[in-house]
């Protein structure tokens, strides 16, 4: 029987017949502080990675740090300057509709034009830099973001259904959106307010799962 801890993932965009339930980089980082909605650093576009980081301790150390940063929030991907980063990338672990499972990081991502004949989705939206909400918003069916990874080798990830979504979510990021951003004044204002109702429950529960996480890695 195979062990249940181990799942088929697409990695980096590449097929891979196993895959730990958390991703390895995880085990390497330590939690950050997840950046909220009104800092600076959120709304700009951030830098691009230089190429002399790439490859290098900072930026690996960085890109671990996101990914348990990620799971200690609960979340399917998550930008820098979630992190408080000005640098343009984002990790994910995210499935798609299809129930297949995706992960890995892009840097300097560049989202594919929408093909106008793609399909409009509304659906629910959240994100962790906004604690708590969500909100309908409509997104294309299928996306594709070209990059590099951290040692410079070229990335392209495509993506449909809930995938297609987060790839379209993350790269809003790294330009200084947020998907509040796309949406009406009012219903910008309604999903602030239910932020600051919510915001104490989430981060309470984020720290409860920071310490399930370092307890976990330890052991």
């Amino acid at each position: 029987m195979p062990d249940q801890s181990q799942v088929a993932a697409v990695v980096q965009g590449r097929e891979v017949a196993d895959f730990p339930e958390l991703a390895p980089e995880a085990a390497r980082g330590s939690v950050r502080r997840v950046t909220v909605t009104g800092e600076d650093v959120l709304h700009r576009r951030n830098r691009d990675v230089p190429a002399e980081m790439l490859g290098g301790e900072e930026l690996h150390r960085l890109i671990d740090d996101m990914f348990v940063t990620m799971y200690a929030a609960e979340g399917v991907g998550l930008a820098a300057n979630q992190v408080g980063v000005d640098l343009r990338l984002f990790v994910y672990d995210c499935p798609d509709d299809d129930g297949v499972r995706h992960v890995g990081h892009v840097i300097n991502p560049v989202l594919d034009e929408r093909d106008p004949e793609d399909v409009v989705v509304v659906e629910g939206e959240g994100c962790l830099s906004v604690p708590g909400p969500h909100a309908e918003l409509g997104r294309a069916e299928h996306a594709t973001v070209r990059g590099v990874d951290r040692d410079g080798g070229e990335v392209v990830l495509r993506g449909s259904g809930y995938f297609a979504r987060c790839l379209q979510h993350e790269t809003d990021h790294t330009l200084g959106r947020l998907y509040i951003d796309r949406l009406s004044a009012r219903e910008r204002k309604r999903v602030l307010k239910k932020m600051d109702e919510m915001s104490h429950d989430v981060f309470a529960r984020r720290e409860e799962r920071a310490a399930e996480l370092e307890r976990e890695f330890a052991g």
